[in-house]
């Protein structure tokens, strides 16, 4: 099977056809994000994206701003930078707080942490690298809740990765954040078909 690395205007549904398929859509798209979720901590959760990931995100929002055509290159230009091109992971990193007062106390003490985030396994490390589409980190220091972040493989890393049964740890190594998760191995399963064959 052929895999896609970016998402074209043929590949989007008219929203009339979507609107008929979206509840199976949905349904679809909540089991692959099943095994592409990682909490690291009390507060980060890592989602890793991908084709299926995206397309049924650019739907979305063609569904719900009814925007028609003219709204299908913007969608496009935002969300294809959040498609794996074969050779990265890509994750939309949240820090999920639900309490207003303590979400911006600890935002205001996560300046860089883009920074900080790499993947380790089998004497590999990949560090994250944050897409550069605007700074999301103030010059206060204030971090953004929302962080999109690319890890750029090696062929000799993507075939460590793919190794059943590997030990991949994914850490935040921030000041005032340093934590760590491994991933399960459904997670590593999953993401490892983000790669080109």
């Amino acid at each position: 099977m052929t895999k896609n690395f970016n998402i074209t205007a043929a590949d989007i549904m008219a929203i009339e056809e979507y609107a008929r398929v979206r509840s199976d859509s949905r349904k679809r798209v909540t089991e692959i994000k099943r095994d592409r979720r990682v909490s690291v901590g009390p507060d980060a959760t890592f989602y890793f994206e991908s084709y299926e990931t995206m397309w049924h995100q650019i739907h979305e929002m063609l569904h719900i701003e009814g925007g028609g055509a003219e709204q299908i290159p913007g969608e496009l230009e935002a969300y294809n930078p959040l498609v794996p091109k074969g050779d990265e992971l890509v994750a939309t990193l949240m820090f999920e707080i639900d309490d207003p007062e303590r979400r911006a106390r600890v935002l205001a003490g996560l300046g860089g942490v883009e920074e900080t985030v790499s993947l380790t396994f089998d004497g590999h490390a990949v560090p994250a690298r944050a897409e550069e589409d605007i700074d999301r980190t103030t010059a206060e220091g204030k971090a953004s809740s929302i962080q999109f972040l690319h890890f750029p493989f090696t062929t000799e890393q993507i075939t460590a990765f793919r190794q059943p049964g590997a030990q991949i740890t994914l850490g935040i190594r921030h000041p005032a954040y340093g934590h760590m998760a491994v991933l399960p191995e459904a997670v590593r399963s999953a993401l490892s078909g983000d790669f080109a064959d």
